[in-house]
């Protein structure tokens, strides 16, 4: 990513493990649209909706008590969509050693106070 916004910051918990011990991968498609979503927000300065979510990864692990953050960055802007990439970094729990664990593409369209698409203004952020 070449100018990500941090978006979110959690622990995964024993709840967030996948029946093998390891975070689910659910857990972490969740925090990364949480993040995207923020940002689509923030960028559109409106309701923003996920509608399609695409190209997820999972090139690292996590265990419980690893830190992940999640890095999101707007790459396309339609009339009223905005697509971005985000992008999950685990933190050991006890050390600085990170690794990118996830990786995935949502499209939101922003909505007016209808629940109408609405135009999305201003720059990329």
């Amino acid at each position: 990513m070449s100018d990500p916004h941090l978006m979110i910051r959690a622990t995964a918990m024993p709840a967030d493990l996948n029946p093998y011990g390891g975070v689910f991968g659910g857990w972490l498609m969740a925090q990364m649209a949480l993040g995207a979503g923020a940002l689509a927000s923030r960028t559109g300065k409106a309701k923003a909706v996920v509608v399609h979510a695409t190209d997820f990864t999972f090139p690292g692990a996590m265990e419980v008590g690893d830190e992940l953050s999640v890095y999101c960055q707007v790459i396309a802007k339609g009339n009223t969509s905005l697509t971005i990439l985000a992008e999950g970094i685990g933190r050991q729990r006890n050390g600085e050693a990170t690794i990118k664990v996830s990786e995935g593409t949502f499209k939101f369209v922003c909505l007016d106070e209808n629940d109408r698409p609405k135009p999305v203004g201003g720059a990329i952020a």
